[in-house]
């Protein structure tokens, strides 16, 4: 049977739904560590355990290892519902340990999706392995369409036992990347396609990837701005990330064409629990309760019962689109739905733009964790803390508000100073979205009018 996808899975699956993300986690199983592209930007190679981006792992699975993590996992991580192979090299690369992990999650738990991310080089040569293991989606990596653009992009590629650069390994590239997405979209597995923004060398010309990969079946395109790799050929060229403004500006363009993924984390290729959240290992931890599959089965309707009074909440109160400009408001939060995270804890922030009745998504933005929560977080040790929280503040510029459930007085007094309001509150963030964006906008168009009264 060919492969294909319910509404129940993309609901289900975190990296294919806005919403899902902050109920259901996925997993992902390091397995493949055989690379057949050289990326400019990337590093495999390196590797450090606090840092999440793709290609680092802290160890490689065989795929009898891979499938009892799994198996442990899921059960004292009952919301799991989605095991993917992304690395730390390409799974296509090493396709004997893949497709032997993705047998044997298939026959052993067939409740979970299943989700390969490749670079797409091998894509045409798998489409039957894929179908076969009942893989449900696949993610393929495509950072140009135009082989001069890509010839920047890629140093070399590996094909077919000859090596390839430049251009003519873009040109090689991109052509199996849309024969592959093509062949796939067929047959009903449903493919997002990732591209990194770099400045300078594929910011003007992802929209075009955008229509192109639309026109081979893809039905989702993630736009994730450039993290350097250290050790990398465009760390020592000096490349540096996009501006937070770069990055929306692209996605805005992308997102007129077809749907654009905005709460990306750009994962470890072993990373565990909800996205934003790495719980590397805990397949080993103790005292944690056990889930049988039925109270795991319960917990998933019960997280899809949740899930579902959201959607309905949001479009009952009309926020499930957005209208015009608002205020940008960033949230802290570990999931679920609500504000629920101190902001000294806070490794990332989710960025919405909210006018009073509607809301939506902008995206991402990652951040060092300002301390650990206690006392010192009112504190300034003229170190480290200063830098990390001027980072932070910078980073969130463009907000008007930052909503968390708790703050110190020190961090509390900087965003003052950036001309953020920060409001402690535990509130779901649909409703905090609605009130305070409602009370912004109250308070701008009134400021307003004094002005012009002023003026008149």
């Amino acid at each position: 049977m060919e492969g294909g996808s319910t509404l129940q899975e993309i609901q289900r699956h975190p990296c294919y739904d806005e919403l899902a993300h902050e109920y259901f986690a996925r997993m992902h199983v390091a397995v493949a560590p055989k690379c057949n592209i050289n990326c400019n930007y990337c590093n495999i190679k390196y590797d450090c355990v606090s840092e999440s981006r793709p290609g680092v792992v802290s160890q490689v699975l065989t795929p009898q290892e891979a499938y009892q993590n799994v198996r442990k996992t899921a059960a004292i991580l009952p919301r799991l519902t989605v095991v993917g192979i992304a690395g730390p090299g390409d799974p296509l690369a090493n396709p004997v340990q893949t497709f032997e992990t993705f047998r044997l999650l298939n026959q052993g738990m067939p409740d979970l999706q299943l989700c390969l991310s490749t670079n797409g080089l091998k894509l045409p040569d798998y489409v039957q392995e894929i179908i076969d293991c009942g893989i449900n989606h696949v993610t393929v990596t495509m950072n140009a369409v135009d082989p001069v653009i890509g010839g920047k992009i890629y140093h070399s590629i590996y094909y077919r036992g000859k090596a390839y650069r430049g251009e003519e390994a873009a040109a090689i590239l991109i052509s199996k990347q849309l024969e592959g997405i093509k062949l796939l979209a067929e047959r009903g597995i449903k493919i997002k396609v990732n591209s990194v923004l770099i400045p300078g060398v594929n910011a003007g010309h992802l929209v075009e990837v955008t229509r192109a990969v639309q026109a081979a079946g893809a039905f989702s395109h993630n736009i994730m701005p450039l993290i350097i790799s250290p050790g990398s050929r465009f760390e020592r060229d000096g490349h540096q990330a996009p501006a937070p403004e770069l990055t929306l500006k692209i996605q805005e363009q992308s997102a007129a064409i077809m749907p654009v993924m905005r709460h990306c984390r750009q994962c470890r290729a072993d990373a565990v629990g909800l996205l934003g959240e790495d719980r590397g290992g805990c397949e080993g931890q103790v005292g944690l309760p056990v889930y049988s599959q039925e109270e795991r089965e319960v917990e998933l309707l019960r997280l899809d019962a949740e899930l579902q009074a959201r959607r309905s909440h949001r479009q009952s109160g009309g926020t499930s689109g957005f209208g015009g400009n608002g205020v940008r408001i960033a949230v802290a939060t570990r999931g679920g739905g609500k504000v629920n995270l101190h902001f000294g804890h806070a490794k990332e922030f989710l960025v919405y733009e909210a006018d009073g009745v509607s809301s939506r998504l902008l995206g991402v933005r990652k951040i060092q964790a300002y301390c650990n929560g206690t006392a010192e977080c009112d504190e300034d040790d003229g170190k480290g803390k200063s830098f990390i929280l001027a980072e932070t503040v910078d980073l969130l510029r463009d907000c008007r508000i930052l909503l968390c459930s708790g703050i110190g007085t020190f961090p509390q007094e900087a965003l003052r100073k950036a001309d953020i309001m920060t409001i402690v509150t535990k509130d779901d963030i649909d409703t905090a979205l609605g009130q305070y964006g409602r009370f912004f906008t109250y308070f701008t168009d009134e400021t307003s009018n004094i002005n012009k009264r002023k003026e008149g």
